[in-house]
C-alpha cells in the first residue's frame, strides 16, 4: 500500500517504495554489502546511508524516503564501488534504472551481473588513439593516487603540430564500456568523427574519479547530507600538478585560449567552480547538467569571484532532469554576467526530455567541443582520407609481430614512436610485414608504415 503523508488540499501526495532484490548473480561473494546509488545521493557508490539490508530470508531490500507521487529517480545497484556495479546478463552495459513514486509500494528487482566479475563488461571499446598516460599519478593535493587516461588526436604521430587540451572528470566514463558504470561518452569516436570532417580535435586528459570520494573530490564546498568538501584540492591537483605535468611531455597549446575543462553532473559543478576560480587557466568550460544544488555557496563564489579574464561556457541539461536542473543553470548564466563574465560568451541549452545520463552528455559532446573551439561548419583543417588504420597481429608483442598492407604497396618507411610522440627509431628491414620488436622496452608505442598514396598507423604493446 502507498503511504500517503500528505493529503491537504492543494498539497501534493507523497509515497515511498521498498526495493527487493529477488536474485543475485552466481558467484556474488556471500560477504557482499550491497548498495544503492542514484541522483538523490549523488550516485555515490557506497553511501552508508543506502545500504541494502538483508532480511532472514536471505534477500536484499532497502526503503526510500517519500518523494512526491511522479517524482522520478534514477539509480544503479554496486558492492560498494563503480568498479563492481551491476552489468546486464553477458556483461553489457545497461541503462540507469527508473522509478516513478506512486507505481506501486513494493518493486521487485533481479541483478544479472557485476562489472568485475564479468570481465568489465566485455572488449574495451576505446580507440587506438586512447591509452592510459599513468596508472597510478600521484595527487599531492589530496595525499593519493589516480589513474589518468589520455586521447591523442590521429594524426598526433604523424605531425609536429601543438594541440589544445581539454581535461575531462569520470574518466572511466569517456571512452571505454568496459571501464565505464554508465555507459562511455564516446569522445574518442566522436572526436575522431570530427577530425574527418576536418575540425581541430583536442588532446583530452581523462580524470579517474575516485570511487567512494568521488563526491569528496568534485565538490567545493561541504553538504551537511552527503559530505563533500575536497573540491579545490581537486582542481589545485589539475592546475598545479597535472597540467604542468601534460605541458611537458604531450605537444600542447598550453595558453589559456587552448585549454577547456568539462564534466557532467557533480563534475559540471567542479567544471564551472574551476574557471571561475581560475580563468587565467581555464578559457573554456563545458558545464553539464551541473549540481548546482548540492551547496548554495555556488551562488556567493561566483559573486565574490568577478571575471579577470574572458572563459566561455558551454551549459547544458535535460528537460527531464530534477525540477531544478534547468533553472540554476539559467540562473548560474545570470550570476556569472553580474560577476563581469561576458553574457555572448555563455551558451546554454534544455534539451526537451533529456535525461541525466550519459547519452545526452554523449549527444552534446561534439557540439560542445565546436562551440567552444569556435569552429564553425565550412572551415576544413586538413584532409585525412589517407590515413588508415593498420592491424597487427601478435599485439602485444613479446619479440616480433607483423603488418600487411595491400598487395603491390610500395612502403617508403616504417617508423615507431613512444607513447609521447618521440620517434623511438626507423625501422629498415620490415621484409614480408614482419618486425623485430625485441629490442623495444615494455609498454606502449605507435607503430606508423608510410607507402607512396597512404599513411597506416596503429597502437603496438610490447609484452
Amino acid at each position: 500500500m502507498i503511504v500517503v503523508l500528505a493529503v491537504f488540499a492543494g498539497r501534493p501526495l507523497f509515497a515511498q517504495v521498498t526495493i527487493r532484490i529477488d536474485s543475485l548473480p552466481a558467484g556474488t561473494p556471500k560477504e557482499a554489502t550491497l548498495f544503492i546509488a542514484g541522483d538523490f545521493n549523488g550516485w555515490n557508490p557506497g553511501d552508508s546511508q543506502y545500504r541494502l539490508v538483508e532480511d532472514s530470508a536471505g534477500f536484499y531490500g532497502i526503503t526510500l524516503k517519500a518523494r512526491p507521487e511522479g517524482t522520478v529517480i534514477q539509480f544503479k545497484f554496486t558492492r560498494g564501488s563503480w568498479e563492481t556495479v551491476e552489468k546486464g546478463a553477458s556483461g553489457e552495459e545497461i541503462a540507469n534504472r527508473q522509478f516513478t513514486y506512486g507505481n506501486g509500494d513494493t518493486l521487485h528487482l533481479k541483478i544479472l551481473n557485476w562489472a568485475d566479475l564479468s570481465g568489465g563488461g566485455g572488449r574495451s571499446t576505446a580507440d587506438s588513439n586512447v591509452h592510459i598516460l599513468a596508472k597510478a599519478f600521484y595527487m599531492p593535493q589530496l595525499r593519493r593516487y589516480r589513474t589518468i587516461r589520455v586521447y591523442l588526436p590521429p594524426d598526433y604521430h604523424l605531425t609536429s603540430e601543438s594541440y589544445p587540451v581539454l581535461y575531462m572528470h569520470d574518466g572511466q566514463n569517456l571512452f571505454d564500456d568496459q571501464t565505464s558504470f554508465a555507459g562511455e561518452w564516446q569522445v574518442d569516436e566522436t572526436l575522431n568523427r570530427l577530425f574527418t570532417e576536418g575540425k581541430k580535435v583536442p588532446i583530452v586528459i581523462g580524470i579517474d574519479n575516485g570511487g567512494s570520494r568521488r563526491i569528496d573530490e568534485l565538490t567545493p564546498w561541504v553538504n551537511p547530507q552527503y559530505g563533500g568538501g575536497e573540491g579545490k584540492k581537486y582542481v589545485q591537483f589539475i592546475v598545479e600538478t597535472l597540467k604542468p605535468y601534460v605541458d611537458s611531455v604531450l605537444r600542447t597549446l598550453p595558453s589559456r585560449e587552448n585549454t577547456a575543462i568539462m564534466g557532467s553532473s557533480l563534475g559540471g559543478l567542479i567544471s564551472d567552480y574551476a574557471a571561475v576560480a581560475y580563468p587565467e587557466v581555464f578559457g573554456m568550460a563545458g558545464v553539464f547538467s551541473p549540481s548546482f544544488w548540492f551547496s548554495d555557496s555556488v551562488w556567493r563564489f561566483t559573486r565574490l569571484h568577478p571575471a579577470q579574464s574572458p572563459v566561455r561556457f558551454y551549459m547544458l541539461c535535460g528537460g527531464a532532469e530534477s525540477e531544478q536542473m534547468a533553472p540554476d543553470m539559467l540562473a548560474m548564466k545570470d550570476s556569472l554576467t553580474a560577476a563581469g563574465f561576458d553574457a555572448g560568451m555563455i551558451f546554454t541549452k534544455v534539451v526537451p526530455g533529456g535525461q541525466h545520463n550519459e547519452k545526452l552528455w554523449r549527444d552534446a559532446f561534439g557540439n560542445a567541443w565546436l562551440w567552444l573551439s569556435q569552429q564553425d561548419g565550412s572551415t576544413s583543417v586538413k584532409s585525412v582520407s589517407k590515413t588508415s588504420v593498420l592491424r597487427l597481429h601478435p599485439n602485444p608483442a613479446h619479440n616480433s609481430t607483423r603488418f600487411s598492407v595491400p598487395p603491390g604497396t610500395k612502403i617508403d618507411k616504417v617508423e615507431i614512436f613512444d607513447a609521447f610522440g618521440k620517434r623511438v627509431r626507423p625501422i629498415a628491414d620490415f621484409g614480408a610485414g614482419r618486425l623485430n620488436v625485441q629490442a623495444l622496452s615494455p609498454g606502449l608505442y605507435f607503430l606508423l608504415v608510410v607507402t607512396g598514396e597512404r599513411t597506416y598507423f596503429s597502437r603496438l604493446v610490447k609484452e
